[in-house]
């Protein structure tokens, strides 16, 4: 290998890793809409087929060995082909992530969000519904119980929602489970206001931001709701 050759290589690593995604970790804690721009602009380079290297180096590994900074909490379904980090082309460290089956909240996943926001001080929750959900179909189509209490007490939180998308009761087709995950995201959120004090309070004065989400599996594209008002009555997840 000539002289040249190896410092071009040199540099073309250099600048790989200088162009890295996620926040600078030298800089101070984003605030929520900063973070919210960090994951929208790390979606569009995701569904742009233009993601940028995210270190997974020992360098990194050694960087946050002592404690967590993430810029940002996603609960969002347990879904594989729904990996939050690759979505928002962040990397370690960068995201609390909390998964379940069709993002339905228990007392732990409440727990969860409530110590990201409070002892990790992060500043935006993000819950995320997605495209063609299993869990949801499954609520949609379910007809009595199962052979598991702990399914039927899943599908029961998501049927929750159909209140909120009356046209999509006893219906399976695409639109309609569209809108029964789009309801379902708005009833977590609602969820998580009305059965965590803590997470409605810090919303109330402006320490935290929640915010729905819905994912689509071919165009890669994720779409935001308007932040929960301080008031704490839940919005509405809306294309914009």
């Amino acid at each position: 290998m000539t002289a040249r050759f190896r410092l071009t290589v040199f540099v073309l690593l250099l600048s790989a890793v200088s162009a890295a995604a996620g926040p600078d970790p030298a800089a101070p804690p984003l605030t929520a809409r900063q973070a919210l721009g960090l994951l929208k602009a790390g979606n569009d380079r995701f569904a742009r087929n233009a993601s940028k290297p995210v270190s997974m180096s020992v360098h990194r590994r050694q960087e946050i060995a002592d404690g967590q900074h993430p810029v940002a909490m996603v609960l969002s379904c347990a879904d594989s082909r729904v990996p939050p980090e690759h979505l928002f082309n962040v990397g370690l460290g960068d995201l609390f992530v909390i998964r379940t089956a069709g993002a339905v909240i228990d007392r732990s996943i409440l727990a969860t969000a409530e110590y990201g926001a409070t002892e990790l001080h992060v500043p935006l929750l993000v819950v995320m519904g997605h495209e063609s959900c299993g869990a949801v179909k499954a609520a949609a189509e379910a007809k009595g119980p199962s052979e598991s209490a702990n399914l039927d007490y899943l599908l029961r939180a998501i049927q929750a929602a159909r209140r909120l998308t009356p046209t999509a009761e006893d219906r399976e087709d695409q639109e309609d489970i569209k809108a029964l995950v789009l309801a379902n995201v708005e009833e977590v959120i609602n969820d998580a206001m009305a059965k965590s004090p803590l997470l409605r309070r810090l919303v109330s004065e402006g320490k935290l931001e929640v915010v729905g989400a819905y994912y689509e599996l071919v165009s890669g594209r994720v779409m935001f709701s308007e932040p929960v008002p301080p008031a704490v009555s839940a919005a509405p997840v809306t294309r914009r």
